[in-house]
């Protein structure tokens, strides 16, 4: 089989997506879309996989999913150019990853870093821990090589499912013969992309924190959690104050967002952020006037995202469509990688009559 270079990524829809998606993967999935560079894309709406640890709140997953679509479209995914699908509704991948759980051991899962950490953070070593979850990687493999991905742009913290995936996919291809693609794993190139912190300063944005900026605020929302909620620098209580960068929200996120014609249009007094910093540094510049600067640079960058999902909104028939027609186009794929993963195991019994001679032989 001819190696092309396809990608798959995706997300769990258990919530509207924000700002932290969109540095760490949306923005990039664009650029890799519009790039030429690859063969085809999938996004995968994983609500499976959400539902691992929302099972008590099935309707939490159902009523997201379309928050999630809206969003893609939103940013600029191209549903002409990039495959949107639904996890559910792709019966080879609940196959596929049975037939690999028998490829790994409860020992090695229960070693991966990220799922040790994902289950510390949910509270699952007190109040028990589901099977569904603790077998995600499993899942997860299932999901990439379905697609027979080359490439899943990831974030760091992610890398240890990815080696996961490649585990699975080798001793499969040794004991079965050369069946499944080894995908290669992308992390985005700086510190920022890898994770925005919520506005509190916490190294994540959560719903349940109320620290994430959503990419559907509206722009009175955003100026209000900017304002109220983002962390600056404690030690600067005066104008003319000193001012320290690390740990300082407010300046991590105009590294994220702002660009060089944000100065020239909303505070002309610099030419870039690095002429800003200084002042702030060395003292005489407000954090109420850095938090002006990057309401205005935030609104400017999701005014065009917030009028296309407005667009979208109009018209979720349409919408639907898009993600009908995509889970279609991702069924005949993941299928497709189901039956040749069962050749190559010779359990696809039924596909020609050779078995029975087989058989016949034994008795």
């Amino acid at each position: 089989m001819a190696e092309k270079k396809i990608i798959l990524t995706g997300d769990r829809p258990t919530g509207r997506l924000h700002l932290g998606h969109y540095v760490g993967s949306l923005k990039r999935r664009v650029e890799m879309q519009n790039s030429g560079e690859y063969d085809q894309i999938n996004i995968l709406i994983a609500d499976d996989q959400a539902l691992t640890d929302n099972a008590d709140n099935p309707g939490k997953i159902r009523d997201n999913i379309i928050q999630v679509v809206l969003d893609y479209l939103a940013v600029g995914i191209d549903p002409a150019r990039t495959t949107i699908c639904v996890q559910s509704a792709l019966p080879a991948l609940h196959a596929l990853t049975f037939y690999y759980l028998n490829m790994v051991t409860t020992a090695r899962l229960s070693r991966n870093p990220t799922v040790k950490a994902e289950i510390q953070m949910r509270g699952f070593e007190d109040e028990g821990l589901p099977a569904g979850f603790f077998t995600y990687p499993v899942s997860q493999a299932a999901d990439i090589t379905a697609f027979n991905a080359t490439v899943v742009p990831v974030g760091e913290d992610q890398l240890p499912m990815i080696e996961q995936t490649r585990e699975i996919v080798e001793k499969f291809n040794r004991i079965y013969g050369e069946t499944l693609v080894m995908p290669k794993a992308v992390i985005p190139e700086n510190a920022v992309q890898r994770r925005l912190p919520g506005v509190d300063g916490s190294a994540k944005m959560s719903k349940s924190l109320g620290n994430g900026i959503y990419l559907s605020d509206t722009a009175a929302t955003v100026k209000k959690l900017v304002n109220g909620k983002m962390f600056t620098d404690p030690q600067h209580l005066r104008i003319e104050d000193p001012g320290h960068l690390e740990g300082n929200v407010v300046f991590t996120y105009l590294d994220a967002f702002s660009r060089p014609e944000h100065f020239a249009e909303f505070l002309p007094q610099y030419t870039c952020l690095d002429e800003m910093k200084e002042h702030y540094k060395r003292g005489g510049l407000g954090d109420g006037t850095c938090k002006k600067f990057l309401i205005s640079v935030l609104n400017e960058m999701m005014d065009p995202i917030r009028t296309e999902r407005a667009r979208w909104e109009a018209d979720l028939d349409t919408v639907y469509d898009i993600l009908r027609e995509g889970t279609a186009r991702a069924r005949a794929i993941t299928d497709e990688t189901l039956a040749r993963v069962r050749h190559a195991m010779r359990i696809d019994y039924f596909e020609d009559r050779s078995i029975l001679d087989e058989w016949k032989k034994l008795l």
